[in-house]
Formats: structure tokens, C-alpha cells, sequence
């Protein structure tokens, strides 16, 4: 057998058991994740900026930018509702460069899973208490899913995950929006047939057990740019995009239908600094084009407290490990911005 299995994972249960939800923590997730819902049905008319670092690698920083998230959006509630990115796994496969907290619960030690899903508790329950915010995560793996459901308040499904049938059933079984990326070959078909299956209803094995699911009428789209055969990025954020993907919802027999814009990743062509003016550009197409501004939901921006990026050990404080990220200062300037033209 060329799997070793290693040692047995403690279950969820046990994980919960060790860093439980408070009652006073879960009703501040409910009573967030009921104004989330409302954005995405449209009761709603406040903007979504999911913002944070590209991947959560030390607490003590992870923990200072939220903090500092919280303040801002004291300033902004009225019209922006800040969902922070705890990334907790990113999809590094070629044996280089951090997996993420999950992986390696410090990312200058060893990798250590038990300990990594202990960790993300641990900064999530940590993070809800300390700023009142409840987070997004992307799932990487969709055995990670009972270890967090009872915190997250945002999940996505990532380009290269987004065709696959697991991740697309677990999703129909998420009680809050579930966002499915367009895939890195662009294709706005796939991204809405992954919807689709999102909000349907389903049977399949799931942890060892015959599940049952009901359908998640909150999954929708996130574009998130895509790349040619030559490994060029093709951005998808531009008015003609955002219509398109307008016009093509209608064909799709969809609830709710919705679009959070990445404005890093292939939007930008990972050009970090740009990720302002895409929003900018974003928010003018809102302005222009009533069916553009009834679909757009929101927007994701990778920030973090330093401009740019930095190899693991870097040691300058609050800056990326992994792909860069707007700065502090950029990004406080940017959700003021954007409260005002909305």
C-alpha cells in the first residue's frame, strides 16, 4: 500500500470539545450570518468586502489586522458588512512554499494536521471574541468542513476545486453562502453548473456516512479573472464581464443569484497594488448598469498590515508569506472609499 496512514485525526467532536463555541460567540455568528443571507436574497442593500490576508500564518498578526478590520467597520456598518479572510489552507501541491495554518500550525515547523485544526480553532474563536467579526475560509478539502462548520460565516470553493463533485456536494450541505470561483480556463458554464449542484439536493458518502443534504440556495459565483494557454492572465471584472454574467444567470435555474469580483489573482495578474482601482471600476459598473449592481454582491481584496510579500521567516511584521497583499494604510483607504460611493 503506498498510502501510509500516519495516526488517526481526532473527531470534530473532540476537536469542539477542546476549543468550544461559547453561546454568547454563536449568537454573534447567527445574528451575522442573517445579515450576510440578507445581502445575498437581496433584503439587503448593503456591500460585502471580504478582506484579508492571501493565507493566516501567525495569530499575533492575524489577530492585530483583525482588530484593526473591526474598527473600520464600526465606521462603514451602515453600508459595508466586512466578512475577514482567515485562510487557514492554501492549494501549494508542488512540495514548495506554505500549505497553510492547517498544515503547519507555526510555518517554520514541521507539519502537524492535528495540531493545525486545533490552531484554526483556537484563532477563529480567538477572533470572534476579540472584534465581534466572524471570518471566511476557503475549502481546500472538504474533510475539514465538520471541524469548522459551527464558525465560518463565508466559504469558497476555489478555481481548481470548483469542477470537482465532492466540493460541490459538501457545498449543497453549508448553511451560509457558499461563493464557487470560476475556474482558471474562465468558463462561466462551469461556475454556474457547480451553483447549480450547490443548490440542489443530494445523497452521497461524506466522513463515513450516507448523507443527506438539502440544497444551498446561497451558493453563487465569484470571478476571479483566468488564464490563457500561454499562462497569461485574462481579467473577468470589466462592465462587459459583470453583464455577461448577468445575461447567463438567467438562462440557469438559479436562486438568489449573486457575484462577489476577486480583484487580486488573475483580475489583477497578481499585481496587488491594483486591486484599488479594480474596485473602483467595479463600483462605476454598479453605477452604470442596474442589473450589474442587483448581481454584484461584493468584493474580495487580499490585504494584510505590509505591503508585498516575504519568503517564510521573513521577519518583518504582518506581511505576507504567500502572495502579496495591500498594505494597511491602502486598504483602511480603500473601504472608506468605497463606503462613500456607495
Amino acid at each position: 500500500m503506498s498510502l501510509h496512514m500516519v495516526k488517526s485525526v481526532p473527531s470534530p467532536e473532540e476537536i469542539k470539545q477542546a476549543h468550544p463555541m461559547e453561546k454568547e460567540l454563536a449568537d454573534i455568528k447567527a445574528a451575522r450570518d442573517e445579515e450576510i443571507k440578507k445581502i445575498f436574497t437581496g433584503e439587503s442593500d448593503k456591500f460585502i468586502a471580504i478582506i484579508g490576508p492571501c493565507s493566516a500564518d501567525y495569530e499575533e498578526s492575524v489577530l492585530d489586522y483583525l482588530c484593526r478590520l473591526a474598527k473600520v467597520q464600526e465606521k462603514v456598518q451602515d453600508k459595508i458588512m466586512i466578512i475577514p479572510r482567515i485562510y487557514t489552507n492554501k492549494p501549494r501541491t508542488n512540495g514548495s512554499g506554505y500549505k497553510g495554518m492547517l498544515h503547519q500550525p507555526n510555518p517554520e515547523n514541521k507539519p502537524d494536521f492535528i495540531e493545525g485544526v486545533k490552531a484554526i480553532r483556537k484563532m477563529h474563536i480567538k477572533a470572534i471574541k476579540e472584534t465581534g467579526l466572524t471570518a471566511a475560509d476557503e475549502m481546500l478539502y472538504t474533510d475539514n468542513w465538520p471541524y469548522l462548520e459551527d464558525i465560518l460565516s463565508y466559504v469558497a470553493i476555489g478555481a481548481r476545486s470548483v469542477e470537482n463533485q465532492a466540493h460541490r456536494l459538501t457545498a449543497s450541505g453549508i448553511d451560509v453562502p457558499v461563493g464557487m470561483k470560476n475556474p482558471t480556463s474562465g468558463d462561466y458554464s462551469v461556475m454556474l453548473n457547480s451553483c447549480v449542484a450547490a443548490q440542489s439536493k443530494h445523497t452521497f458518502l461524506f466522513a463515513g456516512y450516507e448523507t443527506k443534504t438539502d440544497g444551498n440556495p446561497l451558493a453563487h459565483c465569484i470571478l476571479r479573472g483566468s488564464l490563457n494557454k500561454s499562462g497569461q492572465s485574462i481579467a473577468n471584472y470589466h462592465y462587459e464581464d459583470l453583464k455577461l454574467l448577468a445575461d447567463m444567470y438567467e438562462k440557469f435555474d438559479l436562486l438568489n443569484p449573486a457575484c462577489i469580483v476577486d480583484a487580486n489573482h488573475n483580475n489583477s495578474g497578481k499585481k496587488w497594488d491594483q486591486q484599488p482601482r479594480i474596485v473602483n471600476e467595479i463600483l462605476h459598473s454598479m453605477r452604470h448598469s442596474s442589473d450589474v449592481k442587483k448581481l454584484v454582491k461584493g468584493v474580495m481584496v487580499e490585504s494584510y498590515i505590509e505591503d508585498g510579500n516575504q519568503p517564510i521567516g521573513g521577519g518583518c511584521y504582518g506581511k505576507s508569506i504567500t502572495d502579496p497583499c495591500l498594505g494597511w494604510e491602502k486598504s483602511e483607504e480603500l473601504l472608506l472609499s468605497m463606503a462613500e460611493q456607495l
